[in-house]
């Protein structure tokens, strides 16, 4: 059985529509089209790139305005001559809000000269998404404003996801870059450095602004503090041993990130979850999303100097840690999910356990709403301030609360709904403003969402096993690999040739505490993934984050950055 995150392939014998317009318009431009697992690939010569984006985007057949994602996909070890020219797949990802579908579209880039056209005239958000793909590939998007590397800094040698670039390899950086900016030699304006070690910015992000006073005439933001290059890893690791990985993301809602994980897994071996294994990842992942909202919330108004909502709401995110640890033995970076399950059953008291922590998270919520949400102080550094219309929303690539805070009622879980979803009963909140102010009510609202979400999902909580029962995935009973030679065998050869996918690429999404959280996998049958790129919710909205502060006070950019939520871990990778 496929997993639930797929899209309903087109009618038999019926193009779908994105592959149809972008044929008819582009002709022999178009070089082939691909449906495996439900997903949507076509791919175009290089000369038509920025020509078939467009179409995607503002074709009213189509109607693709939402940026997710742009990566490289190195096939160095295509010995033939065909394979050396076309060595570099540029692979750009985008969504339709009105029509609910997601598209792939790719093109090619020669070894000698990977050159392509670059989206950014397009897509706002393709910038970065660029700038990485030119640092860790060398791929080289002609038109770029600002070509520079990203993740890595300038003291780095060579594109470390080159296939024949050695995964041991580092190059230690002995002087940090002094400005991000020029800034002319005549300017009266202050450049003033916010990070990373601001509280502010939580010692892992540094924007340079030009001040005109308390005014941000101009800045320029740098990342990178935290990168480790988890895609890199994830090529020379198993699909079981990238689970632990995947914690380190989004550390603030970790399970969702290998709940996610799992799913792309699954829907690229064409698998799925016992129920009972599938409602117990909605109950963590909506907790877990509680979780994330509490963070969110209570540091983004310390931040702003008050201190009560931050002790009073991280009562409840203590006790959800709790119940992590009841299921799994961890709290933060928990490794709980499996492919094709979990690691193990939860705890005969897991019920009632759940029930006391909804208690303790929904006197928090009427806690918290009671001292912000018509609080005179609090409301007057949050309206008006950070607003992003929804348009520009959607070409930055955002997603999440954020997306939801501009007016846009995109949610995964609704749209494209996966481990059951479609069973329970819930709203998706969406602003009017697209403000900090909307962003917040958003979240607070989703908490009060998920708590129904996890009464639903206790109410119907199936019994059952928790894996799958699949012996070329799931791992027999330990009880049995003790006393039987026949799951003794089975569990050496998996774990010595590990779970084997078919050959082919997927993108799995999930519906991350920021957002759509997605997972391009490409696989050639191997035990290690070819590539893995992760499709980061923050990566998207941080990027805006430099344009939004642009003219406004010193003051908001810190009420606008803690409201997009940014989780370092997530953002670098």
């Amino acid at each position: 059985m496929a997993s639930a995150t797929q899209e309903p392939p087109a009618a038999s014998g019926v193009e779908a529509p994105a592959a149809r317009v972008l044929r008819a318009e582009l002709g022999p431009q178009l070089r082939s089209v691909a449906d495996f697992r439900g997903d949507l690939a076509i791919t175009v010569e290089r000369d038509a790139w920025v020509r078939a984006a467009s179409l995607l985007r503002d074709h009213p057949q189509l109607d693709f305005k939402l940026f997710l994602d742009l990566c490289g996909v190195d096939q160095l070890d295509d010995d033939t001559d065909e394979g050396l020219r076309d060595r570099y797949e540029v692979v750009l990802h985008l969504y339709s809000v009105t029509h609910k579908h997601h598209v792939r579209l790719k093109t090619t880039a020669p070894e000698a000269a990977p050159d392509v056209p670059t989206l950014t005239g397009v897509y706002k958000g393709a910038n970065w998404f660029e700038r990485e793909a030119w640092d860790l590939y060398g791929i080289r998007f002609t038109g770029h404003p600002k070509l520079e590397r990203l993740l890595t800094h300038d003291a780095f040698v060579g594109h470390p996801m080159r296939k024949d670039y050695p995964v041991g390899q580092r190059h230690v950086l002995k002087s940090p870059k002094v400005q991000l900016m020029d800034v002319p030699a005549d300017s009266e304006h202050l450049l003033v450095n916010i990070g990373p070690s601001h509280p502010a910015m939580h010692g892992t992000f540094r924007v340079q602004a030009l001040m005109d006073g308390e005014t941000i005439a101009a800045c320029e933001a740098e990342i990178g503090y935290m990168h480790r290059n988890f895609e890199k890893m994830a090529e020379v690791r198993t699909y079981w041993q990238i689970i632990p990985y995947t914690d380190r993301l989004n550390y603030c809602s970790s399970f969702m990130n290998g709940h996610g994980w799992a799913l792309a897994v699954e829907k690229l071996l064409g698998i799925q979850a016992p129920p009972r294994a599938e409602a117990v990842r909605v109950i963590l992942s909506e907790f877990s999303r509680i979780m994330d909202h509490i963070i969110a919330i209570g540091t983004n108004v310390v931040d702003l100097g008050a201190i009560t909502p931050f002790f009073v709401m991280f009562r409840a995110r203590e006790d959800i840690y709790e119940l992590l640890d009841a299921c799994c033995g961890a709290r933060l970076t928990v490794s709980y999910v499996r492919i094709g399950g979990l690691a193990q059953d939860v705890p005969e008291d897991f019920e009632a356990r759940c029930r006391r922590v909804m208690k303790s998270v929904q006197e928090v919520v009427d806690q918290a709403d009671g001292l912000l949400t018509r609080n005179p102080i609090f409301t007057s550094r949050f309206k008006d301030v950070g607003a992003m219309g929804k348009d520009e929303a959607l070409s930055w690539g955002w997603v999440g609360p954020c997306l939801r805070g501009s007016g846009v009622a995109y949610d995964v879980r609704k749209d494209h709904p996966y481990s059951g979803y479609e069973q329970y009963d819930f709203d998706v909140p969406v602003g009017t403003v697209g403000d900090c102010y909307d962003r917040y009510l958003v979240r607070m609202e989703e908490m009060r969402q998920s708590l129904r979400i996890i009464d639903q999902a206790l109410r119907k909580l199936p019994s059952g096993p928790v894996i799958v029962d699949d012996k070329k995935v799931a791992l027999p009973p330990k009880s049995e690999v003790y006393s039987n030679i026949e799951a003794l065998m089975n569990h050496f050869k998996l774990v010595y040739d590990g779970i084997l996918p078919p050959p082919g690429e997927v993108y799995g999404y999930t519906e991350g505490a920021n957002g759509e959280l997605g997972y391009y996998i490409v696989s050639r049958g191997a035990k290690h993934p070819w590539r893995v790129k992760v499709r980061p919710p923050c990566f998207n909205i941080y990027q805006a984050f430099p344009s939004m502060i642009t003219g406004a006070l010193l003051a908001d950019a810190v009420a606008i950055i803690g409201g997009l939520n940014v989780i370092a871990g997530e953002l670098d990778r």
